[in-house]
């Protein structure tokens, strides 16, 4: 073999090499400083958390409001940034011990210009280590009432009165706040301005906005769960926001009494589609999701449970409705039923909730009456309707002689030859047209036809092809057949 020229190594030069490595340890470099400045600067500047209660307050809002105060356990002050109506006592106090547990100082601030603290708000803002207030803000009206929407009456008013003001006065003391206006906002539903909220000692400061409050605060000292007094390290401080997530958001928005009705009304709406007629599937689930989120919802808010069996009550009538005639009456029961509990279903006296809107009852109620009519009119269609298999779609046919009535013989009719007999008259010959009266078994009675009487369509297939008879109620075979119909 001849040997040949040795391949040539070609080198990279080396400065290609350096290059490559610089480039790897300043890309490494630039993401170590990317992780490292936010820690330096959290280090360096004081963090503050904030929280928006902004609402009714529901289950729902109790637990966003516990789990941003356990998020913030790094921060050095939380921010409750309060404008509440008012509220759910049970969610109140779920909020109250999530405040008094914490390990950080919670600062609550009315704000805002406009906003109030009512109610609910009204003890979580003196459940706070410290309380402020907005210009143009209020806070007041703590008097309870029963968790059906009514006042609470005369047997148990002195008990839920005097708990909640001993509750109110023992967040007082303890935040060394005015007691005295906290048990005239239970008993007598004292409502106060920012100013005077300030010359009374219910709050410790007003501030315009949160950066003003951050500085004013800065070094005011606060006694935590565990006895021991920190103070407040909030000037200049970095803020961040722990919001409601889009489930809770949901849960929030459903909460709403109109937004719960509406769901209530569309679910049993849904189901009551579905069962009128079967099949369409979209109804049904639409129906049911909505159903479940409503109910969810009921149970968040201050139902009047007589407005609710009502409802209840109004669409099982509906229901029963589609299998029993009952002429509308049940229809019209079940419309009475439905405005009756819608009207009923949840009392504005609880505060932080409204009426349902009257609009919206009254759309629902014409949905559900449109809905009834479409399925009336449906059913009536149905049953009026000619069948279209069975017996008795050959009442009132047409067909046509093929062996003279005598008075049986053999008629022609929709494609086969049947048995024939006629009652009360002369002999029919071959080839007239005769009308089915009655059908006993599988004998047809008939009688002469009209003269404008039109026929049944004959089958196209050649005579004694393709027709099996029925002769006496048995099968015949095709050579029968065809010797029958030949016969003169």
């Amino acid at each position: 073999m001849l040997a040949g020229p040795h391949p040539t190594r070609i080198s990279r030069p080396r400065s290609s090499h350096v290059f490559r490595l610089w480039a790897v340890i300043s890309l490494l470099a630039g993401t170590l400083l990317l992780v490292v400045s936010p820690l330096a600067a959290q280090s360096d500047s004081p963090q503050v958390r904030i929280i928006e209660i902004d609402g009714t307050i529901t289950p729902n809002m109790a637990q966003y409001v516990e789990r941003g105060i356990r998020s913030a356990a790094n921060a050095n002050a939380i921010v409750l940034e309060i404008d509440t109506p008012g509220g759910l006592g049970s969610a109140m106090d779920d909020i109250d011990r999530a405040i008094l547990e914490s390990e950080v100082p919670v600062i609550a601030y009315v704000s805002p210009r406009g906003a109030r603290s009512a109610s609910a708000g009204v003890f979580i803002t003196y459940a706070a280590h410290i309380a402020a207030m907005a210009p143009g803000t209020s806070i007041g009206s703590a008097s309870p009432v029963s968790s059906d929407g009514g006042d609470v009456g005369e047997t148990m008013e002195a008990k839920v009165t005097n708990d909640a003001v001993s509750n109110i006065r023992n967040l007082a003391e303890l935040r060394g706040r005015n007691a005295d206006w906290a048990e005239s906002a239970v008993r007598e539903a004292a409502n106060i301005t920012a100013t005077e909220a300030l010359d009374l000692n219910v709050v410790n400061l007003m501030a315009p906005d949160l950066d003003t409050l951050l500085n004013d605060v800065h070094g005011l000292p606060a006694t935590m769960a565990t006895g021991e007094t920190v103070t407040l390290d909030t000037a200049g401080a970095e803020t961040s926001t722990t919001s409601m997530n889009v489930i809770e958001r949901l849960l929030q928005l459903v909460s709403d009494p109109t937004i719960a009705y509406l769901l209530l009304s569309f679910g049993a709406l849904g189901i009551f589609l579905e069962l009128g007629n079967p099949g369409g599937f979209v109804p049904g689930i639409v129906g049911v999701v909505s159903l479940v989120l409503g109910l969810y919802a009921l149970g968040t808010l201050p139902v009047n449970w007589t407005g609710a069996a009502l409802i209840v009550i109004a669409f099982a009538l509906f229901f029963i409705d589609i299998f029993v005639t009952s002429f509308g009456l049940l229809l019209i029961g079940g419309l009475a039923s439905f405005i009756i509990g819608s009207y009923m279903l949840v009392d504005s006296s609880v505060p932080g909730y409204g009426d349902v809107s009257r609009s919206v009852i009254w759309t629902c109620t014409a949905l559900i009456l449109v809905c009834a009519i479409l399925l009336g009119t449906a059913a009536l269609r149905v049953l009026r309707k000619k069948p279209a298999s069975g017996r008795n779609t050959l009442l009132g046919e047409t067909g046509v002689v093929r062996q003279a009535l005598d008075p049986t013989g053999l008629v022609f009719l929709q494609g086969e030859l049947w048995t024939a007999t006629i009652a009360g008259e002369a002999a029919i010959p071959a080839g007239a047209h005769v009308e089915v009266t009655e059908v006993q078994g599988l004998r047809l009675m008939v009688k002469t036809a009209d003269a404008q009487a039109t026929p049944a369509p004959a089958s196209n297939a050649p005579r004694g092809q393709g027709v099996i008879p029925v002769i006496g109620g048995v099968h015949q075979a095709r050579l029968e057949e065809t010797n029958v119909l030949d016969r003169p």
